[in-house]
């Protein structure tokens, strides 16, 4: 009798053992910036390495911040300092609960992109030609030496972090042409410049590909910040544990 119980508690002992366990999940909201330079890069091999399944909410840094403080992700993470973070949300009318209770460190950096119809062949677009375009007060391609088309300014309702460093650092805090066409991240933004003749938005280094004309430009970048409430959780430390060891090597690429 007591041998056959024993089999049992064994044979139940090792079953249970060799099911596969559920990955350890981490919550993060997050803007492109973290989006396309960090998070797309390693969320497959972290989960294959050390189990850590990375829950990303990509609703831009204003929409993260606010999840943060709702308590519904671990951490918030955007392109942009904390100061220039911070005065985002205050322009924007959001009361932060308690500025002293967020920890913050910067985790990589993001060069910001110009990406351009791939029919408008213009190699090189100075500071001052870029304010003309997203001001507006550019109008046409042959103004800048390409064809004869009019300019299609694109911007993205859940990039407000890009278009805020480019704004302050390509166009003197000038404020974007009213004219434009409306999109929503980068990806979404990508796609309707490749179908807009003489479409123009801003990417990341990520979006460069055949099918649209990335010009050179000035270095535009930024600092991807990451927040949190109080000292890090525990997937959020295994997290930045993973990107500073073995997860280098994929940002990398």
């Amino acid at each position: 009798m007591f041998k056959s119980i024993l089999t049992v508690v064994v044979a139940t002992f090792l079953m249970l053992s060799s099911m596969p366990c559920a990955a350890e999940e981490v919550k993060i909201g997050a803007g492109a910036a973290a989006t396309e330079n960090i998070f797309k890069k390693i969320q497959e091999p972290m989960e294959k390495s050390i189990g850590l399944k990375l829950v990303l909410i990509s609703g831009g840094p204003s929409e993260a911040l606010k999840d943060l403080d709702k308590g519904a992700v671990e951490a918030a993470v955007g392109g942009l300092t904390l100061p220039d973070w911070m005065a985002m949300m205050e322009k924007e009318g959001y009361a932060i609960p308690d500025k002293g209770a967020y920890k913050h460190r910067v985790i990589g950096k993001d060069i910001i992109k110009v990406l351009v119809n791939k029919d408008v062949a213009v190699k090189q677009l100075s500071n001052e030609q870029l304010k003309g375009i997203f001001t507006g007060k550019t109008k046409n391609w042959k103004e800048l030496g390409g064809p004869d088309k009019p300019v299609v300014v694109l911007l993205g309702s859940k990039i407000p972090g890009t278009q805020s460093v480019f704004q302050k650092q390509a166009m003197d805090g000038e404020p974007f042409t009213k004219e434009f066409k409306e999109g929503t991240t980068i990806e979404d933004l990508k796609t309707k410049v490749v179908s807009t003749p003489g479409g123009i938005c801003l990417g990341a280094s990520s979006q460069v590909d055949g099918t649209i004309n990335a010009p050179e430009v000035s270095e535009f970048g930024r600092p991807i910040t990451l927040i949190t409430k109080g000292e890090p959780s525990p997937g959020v430390t295994k997290m930045l544990e993973f990107l500073r060891g073995e997860g280098k090597k994929y940002l990398d690429k």
